[in-house]
């Protein structure tokens, strides 16, 4: 069941899958502890997106619509039961236009997670990062608090990464929404009340997106609050797919 775009659970036998699409510059590896946390209950299944980990070699995709419907095309081939979508930041929106893909057709995730962004119809409240140089770019990307300081300082590995980086940045700030019908699924808002990307206002706006059930939950944190994940977050994951008995 295993495809370059998607890293299969650790437990085969979870009666529902969650792919899990990660931010800017981020990696499958970022939601490997999120297993521990989730299964056996629901069988997580990180995204490894091109120009990274085992795909570092690949061109990274620079606009949404190139990189869709790639990506539903290998979550379709890979789901063999149920499923949901899961995407921070830069990841909501690409689990957004593939939640609507997939939708599209018979079948289509049972719920789309959406986290750190704000709705894909409201307007940015900052100027474009992906077109500044270096000296500016890559202080506006250890703002986010994301990417580990000895990363930030080995000129080596930034030099590696910068390319996808930036390509991932380009993605999520050209991206326009597509003209098209509501989500038939329900829509569960995650965000940290320390955010300096998104605020409560921006995050409850992802209502408009679905004609099913949306709700809204605040955590304790900033941009990168769900690294780890918290135990409040795997207790609404869990409850809003209603997997655990």
């Amino acid at each position: 069941m295993s495809n370059p775009w998607i890293k299969s659970p650790a437990d085969p036998d979870a009666p529902m899958l969650l792919y899990c699409v990660p931010h800017a510059g981020g990696g499958g590896s970022f939601f490997r502890p999120w297993r521990a946390a989730l299964e056996p209950y629901l069988g997580v299944c990180p995204v490894v997106l091109p120009g990274r980990e085992s795909r570092l070699r690949e061109a990274p995709y620079t606009s949404i619509d190139s990189l869709v419907p790639p990506l539903a095309a290998a979550i379709g081939a890979h789901a063999d039961r149920p499923y949901a979508l899961f995407g921070h930041s830069m990841g909501a929106v690409v689990a957004y236009e593939t939640a609507r893909r997939l939708s599209a057709g018979a079948g289509g995730p049972a719920r789309l997670f959406v986290s750190g962004r704000r709705a894909p119809h409201l307007p940015a409240r900052r100027p474009d990062r992906h077109t500044l140089g270096a000296d500016e770019f890559l202080p506006a990307v250890a703002a986010l608090g994301g990417t580990p300081d000895e990363v930030l300082r080995r000129h080596d590995l930034m030099a590696l990464f910068l390319p996808g980086l930036r390509a991932d940045f380009a993605v999520n700030e050209t991206y326009r929404q597509l003209p098209g019908p509501p989500l038939r699924c329900p829509v569960s808002a995650f965000t940290g009340d320390a955010d300096p990307e998104v605020d409560v206002v921006e995050m409850r706006s992802w209502a408009d997106v679905t004609s099913a059930g949306f709700s809204l939950r605040v955590f304790s944190g900033g941009h990168f609050y769900l690294a780890g994940p918290p135990a409040e977050l795997a207790e609404a994951l869990l409850a809003d797919l209603a997997v655990r008995s």
